[in-house]
């Protein structure tokens, strides 16, 4: 049963004005471009940040798995969080932490200190994008909300586009420091702002949080994580990642069973009686866990293995980007001739291919056909990201709407972080399979792992098969899947 507040009902709020509303929706789509451009801006600058502190840059992924994974662990609980504590209040630490977190990592002596400051810059932007949507949802109309997700989402785009190259040029005119400096002045204008024009205090009514269950699952997904990510770069034995892969998944085994007796769990087994809920989910899981470790992989390979300065490597990424952006106006067209599952079956086998086709990669191929490379796996990827959200949420209840996509964007930030891990740890072994010091032996190590990750994808493609043939795509489904979109 709901458990009262200890915090007394709040006075009626007036209306806010409709120049404050587009300010509000300023302030979300800054924090929005904040989180989604410190996903991406700190690839590019993973080699330099290798020379600086004395480590392998084949062994720099903990940079950024600790953030994916330090987001999934707060996602579950941002909700619960607003209400109790209050949006406006709970925004501020937000970008408070995300500020401190940045600050942190540009004063990192070693590759520990700086895993350790992602994580607490990983837990501010957890925080940014579901309670500024949360926001968003409890202060616009209904009918205005798609339109207001959508203006939000737009930063959300533009930061992985202008993230690669920012960063490479933030290493060769300065240092890689520079790339979380720049946070600073962003922040303190976005809790000057969030004083101002973010609206709402604690909810009067407020669930008890299910602590034991987010103990259960939080556990859950780092131990799992660490093992991945142990096998690569941690140095652990076999023995401590089998361990660790134990009691992570008797962990989240143990939330099942609790969350299946609970009144009120984090996210109630129900949710998996909606079929394109539970295959979307899947579909997401293994599907992210090849393609999200691109962009991790692609600028290691141009700046280890061919010769890219920084700077260069962020400019590759354009064509991704920019091809993805692209390729949004062609998918509820898409989705609705063909459906659902033609499209996703066809789409993630297209997907793993153009991630295998990096296999050929070699400095002697002309710059034309890394472009089309590149150009072709973000338009496809693109295509894959918002028809994998539309069909997760799509057949989804109103009661169930928020606990779902809640779930979604975990499953996406754990997929991100775990597709890291594993692409590090299949790199690291392929790396010591081909003889030490041999010339292009890290070249093969990248060719065998970029097959061996669009593999995983192709194997992903039997979960979108069980999608109903008859299911198509709306409009509003797609904007708002591209409004959820982590980044």
């Amino acid at each position: 049963m709901p458990q009262p507040s200890l915090i007394s009902p709040q006075p009626p709020v007036p209306s806010p004005s409709p120049q404050s509303l587009k300010l509000l929706l300023w302030l979300v789509a800054v924090g929005f471009f904040m989180q989604t451009l410190d996903a991406t801006i700190v690839n590019t600058a993973l080699p330099a940040m290798a020379r600086s502190l004395g480590e392998s840059p084949l062994r720099m992924q903990s940079v950024v798995v600790a953030y994916s994974l330090a987001m999934a662990m707060l996602i579950p609980a941002s909700g619960w969080v607003a209400d109790r504590f209050g949006s406006r209040r709970v925004y501020l630490a937000a970008i408070v932490l995300f500020v401190l977190g940045s600050v942190f990592c540009a004063l990192a002596q070693n590759l520990g200190q700086l895993v350790a400051a992602r994580v607490v810059q990983g837990l501010g932007g957890a925080l940014l994008l579901p309670v500024g949507r949360l926001v968003v949802l409890r202060t616009f109309p209904r009918e205005q909300f798609l339109q207001a997700m959508s203006f939000v989402a737009i930063p959300g785009l533009i930061g992985p586009l202008i993230g690669p190259t920012l960063g490479g040029w933030l290493v060769e005119v300065a240092s890689w420091h520079w790339i979380f400096l720049i946070n600073v002045p962003v922040g303190i204008v976005g809790c000057l702002a969030t004083l101002r024009f973010m609206p709402g205090g604690p909810v009067t009514f407020v669930a008890r949080f299910d602590l034991a269950g987010y103990l259960m699952l939080a556990f859950g997904m780092v131990s799992l994580s660490l093992a991945l990510d142990g096998l690569a770069s941690m140095g652990l034995r076999q023995a401590s990642v089998l361990v660790l892969m134990i009691f992570g998944l008797a962990s989240l085994v143990a939330y099942w069973l609790h969350a299946a007796r609970k009144p009120d769990p984090l996210f109630s087994p129900s949710l998996f009686t909606v079929d394109t809920l539970r295959i979307g989910l899947l579909g997401n899981l293994f599907s992210r866990l090849g393609s999200s470790c691109m962009p991790f992989l692609i600028p290691l390979l141009l700046q280890v293995s061919m010769g890219y300065s920084p700077m260069q490597a962020g400019m590759m990424m354009l064509p991704v980007a920019v091809a993805g952006m692209s390729m949004k106006r062609f998918t509820t067209p898409l989705i609705t001739r063909f459906g659902y599952r033609r499209v996703l079956v066809a789409n993630t086998l297209l997907v793993g291919l153009a991630m295998a086709s990096f296999g050929l990669a070699s400095p002697a191929q002309p710059l034309w056909v890394h472009i089309v490379q590149l150009a072709a796996f973000g338009a496809v990827n693109s295509l894959q990201f918002t028809a994998m959200n539309t069909v997760t949420l799509k057949d989804l209840e109103h009661a169930m709407a928020s606990s779902g996509n809640s779930l979604l964007s975990m499953v996406q930030m754990v997929a991100m972080g775990m597709g890291v891990a594993s692409a590090g740890a299949v790199l690291a072994a392929f790396t010591n399979v081909f003889p030490a010091g041999a010339a292009g032996q890290a070249l093969a190590a990248f060719q065998a792992t970029f097959v061996c990750m669009g593999l995983i994808t192709v194997a992903s493609a039997g979960i979108f098969w069980q999608l109903s043939p008859h299911d198509k795509a709306s409009s509003r489904a797609a904007a708002s899947a591209d409004a959820a979109e982590p980044g």
